[in-house]
């Protein structure tokens, strides 16, 4: 079964008096509970493609469906919840909130959703602290952290709400080698434990290793290897 289906999708952008070509008419299809990477150097569409998939950015034209729901016609309401309750998303920039905690970070998904109490929330989060290493740093805030650290604490954060959907913008960016590969070990495992879909776009051929499956782009299209 196929968790997202794009068909003919294109995204232009206005620069100045240039249109840029930022998609060209991408076809796509990927599993549910696959581990995808998109290959492709810098400004070959993968950030903007995992944008549209997550509902941040729209589409010119073409057809993006996520188990079968159609994003290009979603009211707002409809794809803020979408965002809040099925997908994840892990940004190379991290875009932790500052004045909380890591643990407070991490609840936030949960508040926001307002199902859980807290107790259980706090429960849930401490959880997911301790599967990514980070239970004795719970109460630093993000200025208090290494990189790696806050990328851990943002894998927590875009996998406390059991997304069906992760998104991953370039994970390993700015990050060394050792802790980009056990970044990439932590989503590996929840992938074969939880069957949740992985999607990275990097330009990092060390991340290979960790896919199941490879698409690779170039100038706004999906291209053969």
């Amino acid at each position: 079964m196929d968790i997202i289906e794009i068909k003919g999708l294109i995204k232009d952008y206005a620069l100045g008096s240039t249109t840029v070509h930022a998609l060209r008419g991408v076809h796509l299809a990927i599993a549910k509970g696959d581990l995808v990477t998109i290959m492709g150097p810098s400004g070959c569409g993968k950030t903007t493609l995992l944008n549209i998939i997550g509902g941040i950015d729209t589409a010119t034209s073409g057809s993006v469906k996520i188990s079968g729901e159609e994003l290009t016609v979603m009211q707002d309401k409809a794809m803020t919840d979408m965002r809040l309750g099925r997908l994840g998303f892990i940004f190379q920039t991290f875009n932790l909130i500052p004045v909380l905690t890591a643990a407070e970070n991490v609840e936030f998904p949960l508040d926001l959703q307002k199902k859980l109490t807290r107790k259980e929330i706090k429960a849930k989060a401490d959880k997911l602290l301790d599967e990514v290493g980070l239970s004795e740093y719970k109460h630093h805030r993000p200025a208090e952290l290494s990189g790696g650290q806050r990328q851990r604490v943002a894998i927590a954060r875009a996998l406390i709400t059991d997304p069906e959907l992760v998104l991953a913008d370039e994970p390993t960016a700015n990050l060394d080698s050792v802790t980009g590969a056990s970044i990439l070990e932590i989503m590996q495992e929840m992938n074969r434990r939880a069957q949740t879909t992985f999607i990275f776009s990097t330009h990092d051929a060390n991340v290979l290793r960790y896919a199941k499956t490879v698409i690779h782009m170039k100038d706004g299209l999906v291209v053969e290897g």
